[in-house]
């Protein structure tokens, strides 16, 4: 499913093209796709909120796949899951630190390279991450963004187990990091626009669920926004405690409004974004997703409905992950 052009949702902007699978690099795996998570990210770059990088792309970047082909010939026949970061240089400055999300020339899956919206992709193989045998394909597949993005945003707001932690928006990513704030004995907190989001809220095990820019009855430790709102951010920062801190997981923001500096930020508390994931990030959150076990809520569409499937995620038309099968 091919972007030449971006547009609204609902003109259904992406084709059905055949294009040769073409030589397979050096450093790469060549890999089967299983299935593919529909990311909201996937939205921005095809409507061109993100602005486009090549005259045709194929999105995706929550990929399940079989290697079928690459240098080490002992992973063929194994399951790999590939996520929005493909690639880094590995010698700047933030690589060497262990900050690798911050990479300067960084490599995004489905922006800067084609990805899984697709039945092969071709993807660097150690950027390749071996899954574990617990995750079953269809659950696995919005684990590798929504969730492992989600599971950094707790641990850049500090989450320790026990806290009050408020989740800001309830969908692809907020049900599978409030299944790591259960096991880490958290109480939760969902403010959340759509009734059905707020029943799911509910069902995750909840403690208080309230509207988009609702305050919870008890002051927040942690606040970790989903919704790419900057009314929803302002909304949690004054939900926390003095010391307490806002993680925003949103790629992009409609705007940042202003907000008193005296009742909201003063007291130590604090906004952090969450930019990217590290495959750190992407191996302890794999490991912990069997471990739990996560288990993902998840609608499917056949590949050749991907235009189907992104009005679904724009319009919050589903509980849970898209998923695309080819």
């Amino acid at each position: 499913m091919v972007l030449h052009a971006p547009a609204p949702a609902s003109e259904s902007p992406l084709r059905e093209e055949e294009i040769p699978l073409g030589g397979l690099p050096s450093d790469a795996v060549r890999i089967r796709v299983l299935a593919c998570g529909v990311c909201r990210t996937d939205l921005h770059i095809v409507t061109g909120a993100l602005p486009p990088r090549h005259p045709w792309l194929v999105p995706g970047h929550q990929i399940v796949g079989e290697v079928v082909d690459g240098p080490d010939r002992s992973r063929v026949g194994k399951r790999v899951g590939v996520s929005w970061v493909g690639g880094v240089d590995g010698t700047c400055a933030y690589c060497r630190a262990g900050s690798e999300n911050l990479c300067d020339r960084i490599v995004f899956t489905g922006y800067d390279k084609n990805g899984g919206y697709a039945e092969y992709a071709d993807v660097r193989s150690d950027f390749a991450l071996d899954l574990p045998p617990e995750l079953g394909t269809l659950e696995a597949a919005p684990l590798l963004c929504a969730g492992i993005i989600g599971f950094r945003a707790l641990r850049i707001a500090g989450v320790a187990r026990g806290e009050r932690v408020g989740l800001f928006g309830f969908g692809a990513s907020a049900h599978l990091a409030a299944q790591v704030l259960r096991h880490w004995e958290c109480e939760i907190f969902v403010s959340t626009r759509g009734a059905s989001h707020r029943a799911l809220a509910e069902s995750f095990g909840a403690s208080w669920v309230g509207d988009a820019t609702e305050k919870p009855p008890e002051a927040l430790d942690r606040a970790i926004t989903f919704a790419p709102s900057g009314d929803v951010v302002v909304a949690a920062l004054g939900s926390l405690r003095k010391g307490g801190v806002v993680a925003i997981n949103a790629i992009h923001l409609d705007r940042m409004p202003q907000f008193d500096y005296d009742s909201l930020l003063w007291g130590e508390r604090q906004i952090c974004s969450v930019t990217n994931m590290t495959r750190e990030d992407a191996r302890d959150f794999l490991a912990l997703a069997a471990e739990i076990p996560i288990v993902a809520k998840v609608t499917t569409f056949p590949l050749a409905e991907a235009n189907q499937a992104l009005r679904a995620v724009a319009n919050d038309a589903i509980d849970g992950a898209a998923v695309l099968l080819p």
